[in-house]
């Protein structure tokens, strides 16, 4: 069984670079026809593909977010993360860190909440 939990500061700060880990169990993250995505929801809205990372931490971004928006990971921990620079209120989110496999998501975290402080 596949779990993943994402973990980070629920708190950051205009302009302040957002940092989120997402922590990979029951299966390795260098495992082929996987994928591993950054998925938010801001309230209101609905949800927001950020990017993704697989083979050989080939990644690649959504374009509205690409300039400000890192992906990368750690297989020896079997983590990766996500790290947002200049954030602002909008960037306020529950953000998510599911697997796709074969062009569907499989897996669900939890989640974590942000709030952007102006």
């Amino acid at each position: 069984q596949v779990q993943l939990q994402e973990t980070g500061p629920g708190l950051g700060k205009r302009s302040q670079k957002l940092a989120r880990t997402c922590t990979v169990s029951g299966v390795s993250i260098r495992t082929n026809y996987n994928d591993w995505f950054w998925i938010r929801q801001a309230p209101g809205k609905g949800l927001e593909w950020m990017g993704g990372i697989k083979n050989f931490g080939h990644t690649y971004y959504n374009p509205t977010l690409r300039s400000r928006t890192s992906i990368s990971w750690d297989t020896a921990k079997n983590q990766f993360t996500l790290q947002l620079v200049s954030m602002t209120p909008e960037d306020a989110a529950h953000y998510y860190c599911p697997r796709d496999s074969n062009n569907a998501i499989r897996d669900w975290g939890q989640g974590t909440q942000v709030t952007v402080s102006s």
